[in-house]
């Protein structure tokens, strides 16, 4: 324990050093480039280029090594006037996390918005995808997203959410939406679909096409310990209570939901995709559709290296007893990337479930475990849902 402390007051001695000799750059951009959408100051870098490398900039004095790493570390050159530049090799369309690495020591940039998605707050870039502007802000009728906070008897704590309502929702005030719960995945909380996901403008969208039915999107923090890591029913206990003790009741009181099983659906990314296998697929009585994105439950993570996916054990009933599981759903969704490393693990699990007989609707996009495959599944899910 004293370590770790002593650890944490070094870190914190170093950061407050950082603030001192890191500088917001503020110059032209440079010829060619556009601002990523993400910067503070749109004048400034990171700055993407033609083939979506990207040029950093940093000013410093006092450090003896920059780099900035997007998964793979980048050293930074210092020149004139302590500017430390560095060109990336081209970057994949979509929303990337990154760090400045000060002398070994991984910081957030100050040139760029920070978002929480890998355990703590770090910086993110957006580079653009060409021909893709489903999650572009449009001249079409926009939703709210709104923070609410509920008390949880699961945490005893007050604990928030968030809450799409679609547009026009504040006008007719008789009307009442279906619901689609949307959790986030491991080392993310409520604020990912938000922020990272751009959920709202993703409904937005397709609400103003005619291709989602208006609906409610609530986005609760599935951080809840059970006691048990991993994928299974028990270590989702607490989760599980959350859901259906909590956060239901209370959209359903305070909300203008259709609060039956036909009107509501359960999805989400990674962990919440496992969350949402457990919880929609045990209470199907709750939920009448459930969507599982880029999941681990299926393998293709260290935590299950070596097991294989039983889905009749996990679920029982759910293969042997198909055509009764089908009665009960209007819609199980399963996707994947294309590149990510729980493809071919989603690919046999969703196989042996349609030999079985279950009906399963299944998709694709090009990218690993990251958010561009996540918008994109969104985007597919919510065309299909409440249909």
């Amino acid at each position: 324990m004293k370590n770790l402390i002593f650890k944490f007051f070094i870190t914190a001695l170093f950061l407050s050093s950082s603030a001192i000799i890191l500088q917001n750059v503020n110059a032209q951009l440079i010829d060619s480039s556009v601002p990523a959408s993400t910067n503070i100051n749109q004048n400034d870098c990171p700055c993407i280029m033609p083939d979506n490398s990207v040029v950093f900039r940093v000013k410093s004095q006092n450090a003896q090594q920059i780099q900035i790493d997007l998964g793979k570390k980048y050293d930074m050159v210092k020149g004139a006037d302590d500017m430390w530049t560095v060109r990336t090799e081209p970057i994949e369309p979509g929303f990337h996390y990154y760090f400045l690495v000060i002398d070994g020591i991984p910081v957030a940039d100050p040139a760029s918005n920070s978002f929480y998605g890998t355990g703590r707050m770090t910086s993110g870039i957006e580079i653009p995808e060409p021909g893709v502007d489903f999650y572009s802000i449009k001249n079409v009728p926009h939703g709210a997203m709104s923070s609410k906070y509920y008390f949880s008897d699961v945490t005893n704590s007050w604990r928030r959410l968030y809450v799409y309502t679609p547009p026009g929702y504040d006008k007719s005030i008789e009307k009442k939406y279906p619901v689609v719960y949307l959790q986030h995945g491991g080392g993310e909380d409520e604020t990912g679909w938000v922020r990272q996901g751009k959920a709202d403008v993703i409904l937005d969208n397709l609400i103003a096409e005619g291709k989602a039915e208006p609906m409610i999107v609530v986005i609760a923090n599935g951080n809840i310990a059970s006691g048990m890591r991993g994928y299974s029913s028990e270590a989702m206990t607490g989760f599980k209570q959350e859901m259906l003790h909590n956060i239901v009741p209370f959209i359903d009181k305070n909300f203008r939901t259709k609060a039956n099983a036909e009107n509501r659906a359960i999805s989400g990314l990674s962990m919440g995709g496992g969350q949402s296998f457990y919880v929609g697929l045990e209470n199907l009585d709750v939920f009448s559709s459930v969507g599982i994105f880029s999941s681990g439950i299926f393998g293709g993570i260290r935590t299950n290296t070596g097991s294989t996916f039983d889905a009749e054990s996990e679920i029982p009933g759910l293969l042997s007893k198909a055509g009764e599981f089908n009665q009960k759903l209007n819609l199980l969704y399963i996707s994947c990337g294309e590149a990510d490393m729980r493809i071919d693990h989603t690919k046999t699990a969703v196989a042996k479930m349609r030999e079985e007989g279950l009906k399963v609707k299944f998709n694709t996009f090009p990218g690993d475990h990251e958010w561009q495959v996540w918008r994109k599944s969104l985007h597919d899910f919510i065309q299909r849902v409440f249909k």
